[in-house]
């Protein structure tokens, strides 16, 4: 991948939020009309990248470069978040992503605040491009579940017409189905034109709409590649997807447990997630304390 084919270009960039660098020296192209997956362990790095290249975490030393459709290219390092939106990049946190007392409408407005001519024909375009929005329109986000509320994010940040999105883990805290709600989503919007950089913990299905991947260890570059090139690669498989090839769980829930949401957001209880060394626990029957006893020898 050459910087001529990219739309952003990350060199050599340390940045941290204190004395303490987070990122190290990373690097990275992200191709236009792609979409790029940001992988690694827990404290790599990986939101902190996405932080830096909008301008959330101050960048020391190293340099962010956009090349928007129209005109040459432009330094992002010293921009704020605003600024770097204005120029064609849009961001969605992975938490605080909408404004829970607005209606989904009012949200969708704000997301086109600097745009307001274009407020009708953005909103069309985009409710098209996410139709599961449609009917919500009225109600506030706050009453939204999970899922609905991740599509009303990845929307809000539509609205400005971005080049480039930014997603930083979009499937955090969502049920295995609407993990692949979520991603298909990614993916349609990536058919419209947007190209897209993706930190993810769910690796296998993030490197699955993925063109090119790229993984961080301690806040450097470790391993990147084509998205088939890593899932086929059995030291990829070994230290950062965490099982064998084939049966394959993501690092971030082998050996772990995880809440899962309904798609109408009633909470539902812990789900214990497969290891992914470890074939999945079964339950023992339950036994009455007669059986108990006679297992210990103790006749009654």
């Amino acid at each position: 991948m050459t910087a001529a084919d990219s739309i952003l270009v990350v060199e050599a960039v340390r940045a941290g939020y204190t004395d303490e660098d987070i990122l190290k020296g990373v690097s990275m192209n992200v191709p236009r009309g792609g979409v790029i997956a940001v992988l690694g362990p827990n404290g790599s790095g990986k939101s902190t990248l996405l932080k830096a290249i909008y301008g959330l975490v101050p960048r020391k030393i190293g340099s962010v470069t956009f090349h928007p459709r129209r005109g040459g290219w432009i330094e992002l390092v010293g921009m704020r978040p605003h600024q770097i939106t204005a120029r064609g990049i849009n961001m969605v946190p992975q938490i605080s992503n909408v404004f829970p007392d607005m209606s989904v409408l009012e949200n969708l407005e704000m997301g086109s605040i600097r745009q307001r001519s274009r407020t009708a024909e953005r909103t069309e375009r985009v409710l098209n491009a996410l139709p599961l929005l449609k009917p919500l329109l009225a109600r506030r986000a706050a009453t939204l579940s999970g899922g609905q509320r991740q599509t009303l994010g990845i929307a809000r940040a539509l609205m400005s017409d971005p080049e480039l999105l930014i997603l930083d883990e979009p499937s955090a805290g969502l049920a295995p189905n609407i993990v692949d709600e979520v991603l298909e989503k990614v993916q349609a919007i990536n058919r419209e034109g947007v190209s897209v950089l993706m930190v993810e913990q769910k690796a296998r299905q993030c490197l699955g709409i993925a063109n090119y991947g790229y993984i961080l260890e301690q806040g450097r570059n470790q391993m990147e590649g084509p998205s088939a090139q890593l899932l086929d690669d059995p030291e990829m498989v070994r230290l950062y997807l965490g099982g064998r090839r084939g049966r394959v769980v993501d690092a971030d829930v082998a050996g772990k447990t995880e809440t899962a949401h309904q798609a109408d957001g009633a909470a539902m209880p812990p789900v214990a997630v497969e290891s992914a060394t470890f074939e999945p626990t079964v339950a023992p029957r339950k036994r009455g304390l007669r059986g108990l006893l006679r297992r210990r020898g103790i006749r009654m």
